[in-house]
């Protein structure tokens, strides 16, 4: 007796990837019997553009995909999407490959020919899993407070941390998320949590610059009752609360130096010890660690241990600041139109050209939190349903704070003034740091604000020199010709 087809809830939508179009065309009519949406491609290529739409909730692959490896299509598949079924069909069916596309992932596996009822079978499986897991993650989200975000854009440089991202999850290495503020480190580390192992276990995350030192260490390690004088009952600490799942330590660069020497001695040894304890406890959690600082740097000047920063830096992952992806920024912008009026019960207004085309030639110091701003901004004081390029200039430059002018433009900062006859001796550091960002001036107007060719000229790396610039409150925007929000 045939089983009726599957309820809307789980019939999802599978892709058939096979050179053979005529197999193509009989599964597609097969599956769509069955009531499942088929599309179907005849190259690996193909196959993982279609994955990267996001939409697609099960696989059907050919390993003898025309010129493409099947089973490195499979490891492709996989790390695009971690969680989809993929049913690997081959007229050359062996142990051996059955083995290997079942190591690299695979759902199931069927040597061709095959009986309908097997490859549907299999699929009703996967299909009903799918469904199971999305519905679960669902409530997961109800019960969290709000939507999964996700790291939105297909340009390369987003690609590439999505990737990176996806190697690394299921692995227990620490990561150590690099990049400026507002280039979405914590949306990063909830990624690397969402598809790790730990993925059941909570996400617990900690700013490090945000407490004191004594405060830092009971918050991270916990404390027994009677620790010290504020401590009337005993307390867990983060450690322990992350416990099967994951610690992000936000802004770690902050951290003080006896905090840093129990954070060693827990990477270390994986076990901590509550403040006034003596008894030590084991860690079971994954450290993912953030900081806008240049790491290295702070080690060089002692500000941070050496030891620390290769525990934590096992992997490190650069967050690409928005104006290097710049193609971006009008799915972005919608994106935060669409949210901001959905919150705020509003209408979301048109972009017209203008702006879009503003959108993506301003530089963005503050990245991607400060596109959303801008973008909730705008619906609330937006004059029109459309959204123009006057508008967006009016709500960047209300956003931009003075800034002492150079030559008529108010936007540039002033280089520091070297202290006269009469004038107190600067310490060594503030000496250094007027030179600096007189030099970092000179050369960014030197490039007229090209970051690359600026730091070709000061011997950095683009990451480098971008953190010199945030540390001394500059931006390679105001030394070009930008359409809005430089003061011009």
């Amino acid at each position: 007796m045939s089983r009726p087809p599957l309820s809307a809830a789980t019939a999802g939508h599978v892709l058939v990837a096979d050179d053979d179009l005529e197999l193509c065309e009989i599964i597609t009519l097969r599956l769509q019997a069955h009531g499942m949406r088929v599309s179907s491609v005849s190259t690996g290529p193909q196959a993982l553009t279609a994955i990267e739409r996001g939409d697609v909730d099960a696989m059907v692959l050919d390993l003898r995909l025309g010129d493409s490896d099947g089973l490195e299509v499979l490891a492709q598949a996989r790390e695009r999407a971690l969680d989809l079924p993929v049913v690997v069909l081959t007229a050359h069916g062996t142990i051996e490959t059955a083995v290997e596309a079942m190591s690299r992932g695979a759902y199931g596996f069927l040597t061709k020919p095959f009986q309908d009822h097997e490859l549907v079978q299999k699929l009703r499986h996967a299909l009903e899993r799918s469904a199971l897991r999305r519905e679960v993650a669902d409530l997961r989200r109800i019960v969290a407070g709000g939507p999964r975000e996700r790291l939105s854009g297909s340009s390369a440089a987003i690609t590439r941390v999505r990737e990176d991202i996806a190697r690394v999850a299921p692995s227990e290495a620490s990561v150590l998320l690099l990049g400026e503020s507002g280039t979405g480190k914590e949306l990063a580390a909830r990624l690397l949590h969402a598809l790790s192992r730990r993925a059941e276990g909570p996400f617990v995350a900690i700013n490090c610059g945000a407490l004191p030192p004594e405060l830092l260490e009971s918050e991270l390690f916990g404390h027994v009752e009677g620790a010290f004088t504020a401590a009337t009952q005993a307390r867990e600490g983060l450690f322990g609360a992350a416990r099967g799942g994951t610690l992000f330590l936000d802004e770690v660069g902050e951290t003080p130096a006896r905090v840093q020497i129990k954070l060693l001695r827990v990477l270390q040894e994986r076990r901590y010890t509550r403040l006034g304890s003596n008894t030590g406890e084991e860690v079971d959690v994954r450290v993912v660690a953030a900081t806008n600082r240049d790491l290295r740097e702070e080690v060089e000047e002692r500000r941070f241990r050496e030891d620390l920063y290769y525990r934590l830096c096992v992997v490190p992952i650069v967050m690409p600041p928005l104006r290097e992806r710049a193609e971006d920024i009008p799915v972005l912008a919608q994106l935060f139109l669409e949210r901001a009026a959905t919150r705020n019960g509003l209408r979301v207004p048109r972009m017209d050209g203008k702006a879009l085309q503003a959108l993506q030639a301003y530089p963005w110091p503050g990245n991607v939190r400060e596109l959303a701003n801008i973008m909730e901004a705008a619906v609330l004081l937006s004059p029109t349903e459309e959204l123009r390029g006057e508008h967006l200039m009016h709500f960047v430059q209300r956003s931009q704070s003075p800034a002492p002018s150079i030559g008529g433009n108010p936007a540039v900062p002033a280089p520091p003034v070297p202290p006269g006859a009469d004038t107190p001796l600067p310490t060594l550091r503030e000496a250094r740091d007027a030179f600096e960002r007189g030099y970092l001036i000179d050369v960014l107007r030197r490039s007229g604000g090209n970051v690359s060719a600026a730091a070709r000229m000061a011997g950095r790396n683009r990451t480098d020199f971008y953190e010199l610039l945030r540390r001394h409150g500059l931006s390679a925007g105001d030394f070009k010709d930008a359409p809005f929000g430089t003061g011009r």
